[in-house]
């Protein structure tokens, strides 16, 4: 009878499978690691590309503001309020000059949709010196004043544009449509005709 003693004071351990688990992991944490130092010093120093872009573009708006400031109070004094006004007035010529009732017509028709109808228009100047279109369309619903202004917000030509007031049929007498809308827009004229117009400065 034979009898196997194992005299080892320590159990045996595969310390090769251990290492090689445990190593592989350290390297692709090591890896991940210096991925994520990689990319937070290139973040760091493309917002530092951001900071100095910045940076130059406040101190050109503060120049151009100071430029403003400098030129409103030279257009301000008494000596030079009689062609500060003249400028104005004939800027207002211009941009009066160069509205086109038939090219409005032409980007309302492209617009609009059917059994809807422009019922009056009439242009105005808005706050920031551009040209704002009220409307006065009819129809049968309120459906197609919704399409009327999204077809205009997808147009070129139009900005802006919001339903102002709603009349049905009760409340504006006999006009043969169903509702009426309040439309209120934006018009920014070709490229052409834009060109067409000089400014006074």
């Amino acid at each position: 009878m034979r009898i196997e003693i194992n005299l080892a004071s320590r159990p045996y351990e595969d310390s090769r499978r251990f290492w090689t688990y445990w190593g592989t992991g350290l390297v692709l944490l090591a890896l991940a690691t210096l991925l994520l130092v990689f990319l937070a010093v290139t973040g760091f120093m493309r917002a530092g590309v951001d900071r100095r872009q910045i940076s130059r573009l406040r101190a050109e708006i503060t120049a151009y503001d100071q430029e403003k400031t400098r030129a409103e109070a030279l257009l301000n004094r008494p000596e030079n309020r009689l062609i500060r006004d003249r400028s104005r007035f004939l800027n207002e010529l211009f941009e009066r000059k160069a509205f086109s009732w038939t090219r409005v017509f032409e980007d309302l028709e492209r617009v609009m949709p059917a059994h809807l109808h422009v019922v009056s228009i009439h242009p105005d100047m808005s706050s920031e010196n551009g040209l704002a279109l009220k409307l006065v369309v009819g129809g049968n619903s309120r459906e197609q004043a919704l399409d009327l202004i999204r077809k205009m917000e997808e147009s070129r030509r139009f900005k802006q544009t919001r339903i102002d007031q709603v009349k049905f049929a009760t409340e504006q007498g006999n006009t043969g449509d169903r509702v009426q809308f309040d439309i209120t827009a934006l018009y920014s004229p070709s490229a052409e005709a834009g060109a067409v117009s000089g400014g006074v400065n």
